[in-house]
Parts: structure tokens; C-alpha cells; sequence
């Protein structure tokens, strides 16, 4: 049965962070889905780093497919990670699949900015700093 304490402070010990990250719920998830910003976005924005959104293209900094950049196809919230155009392996069928990419490992290049949510929270960070 899956538990998840609103009043866990934390724990070195690393089995139960990630079984805090694991249970927890999907709004809380969504904040953990965020990736930094490049250094321009940075300074226009005000801030370090933003939750991941479709749309948005991606440098990826870490990893098989180091320096490699795309857009974001899908954010997978439940399972934490994030798939990206162009990033795909071949299987031994012949079919392509596309490869699961940890959030932490990306650095956002171009912000999607369609949602007015976004924007606007955006321009307040940017008043409030």
C-alpha cells in the first residue's frame, strides 16, 4: 500500500528518499520535473530552474547522448521522466523507441511559453527578485 507523510523532513539515508520520491503525489511530482536554465534564460528570468513542459526544447548535459538538443515530446509525471525528439534507440526488430531521460540530466535552452500560467509566474519571479 503506498504511504506518503506530508510532514517527512528528510533522511541521509538514500532508500528512503527515493521512496519519498517514488510515493509521492503528482503535484508534488511535477515540481520535482524541473530542469535548469541556461545562463541567458537565467538572467532574464530570475531564476535557477522551471518544471519541464511539452514544448520545450532541451540541451541534454549528462549521459549517452551528451550535447545532444530537442524538443520535448512527452513529460511522464508518474515515472519522473521526460522523452525527447530525435532521442531514440533502434531495437533488434527494427522498430525505433524512444529513451527515458531524468529531468536532472536536461538544461532547458528555449522555454515554451503558450501557457499564461507560466508566463505569468515567470514574470512574477522575476519582479519578486
Amino acid at each position: 500500500m503506498k504511504h506518503f507523510s506530508k510532514h517527512w523532513k528528510g533522511s541521509i539515508k538514500p532508500k528512503k528518499q527515493r521512496k519519498y520520491r517514488k510515493n509521492a503525489p503528482l503535484h508534488l511530482k511535477t515540481k520535482m520535473l524541473s530542469a535548469n536554465l541556461a545562463k541567458d534564460l537565467r538572467k532574464k528570468h530570475k531564476t535557477r530552474n522551471v518544471p519541464l513542459r511539452k514544448g520545450d526544447n532541451v540541451k541534454i548535459v549528462r549521459g549517452q547522448y551528451k550535447k545532444r538538443t530537442g524538443k520535448i515530446d512527452r513529460v511522464d509525471k508518474k515515472e519522473a521522466r521526460v522523452y525527447v525528439e530525435g532521442i531514440e534507440f533502434i531495437k533488434k526488430d527494427g522498430s525505433k523507441a524512444k529513451i527515458p531521460l531524468q529531468p536532472s540530466n536536461l538544461q532547458i535552452t528555449i522555454l515554451n511559453m503558450d501557457d499564461k500560467k507560466r508566463t505569468a509566474k515567470l514574470a512574477k519571479q522575476g519582479v519578486k527578485q
